[in-house]
């Protein structure tokens, strides 16, 4: 899947979350309150990545941990389309960026 589809995908889940979220509380999710399900959901691969390290371990730990990974993707993806951001072309930019630092040092 091109990087353009899981962006557009990503759109229609928070397409339908904003009208759960309208069904639920008259109103949608502000971009603040999505960094902070983010934050949240950081907080829960930082303790998958416990798990991973052996930590807390789960039966589930390989599925739950992709899950996260996913989760936390959808958010970057979510904030960088609701301020704008094209993600694609700033990460490519970004890595091609400290690629030359790297290499310069």
């Amino acid at each position: 899947m091109e990087f353009d589809e899981l962006q557009d995908l990503a759109r229609g889940v928070r397409q339908k979350y904003a009208a759960r979220e309208h069904e639920n509380y008259g109103r949608t999710w502000s971009r603040e309150e999505i960094m902070l399900g983010f934050l949240g959901d950081v907080g829960d691969l930082a303790k998958l990545v416990q798990g991973k390290e052996g930590v807390r371990p789960r039966e589930d730990l390989d599925e739950a941990f992709a899950h996260e990974l996913a989760d936390c993707l959808w958010s970057v993806m979510t904030l960088a389309d609701s301020y704008g951001v094209d993600l694609e072309e700033a990460f490519v930019s970004t890595m091609t960026e400290l690629n030359g630092v790297l290499d310069e040092t």
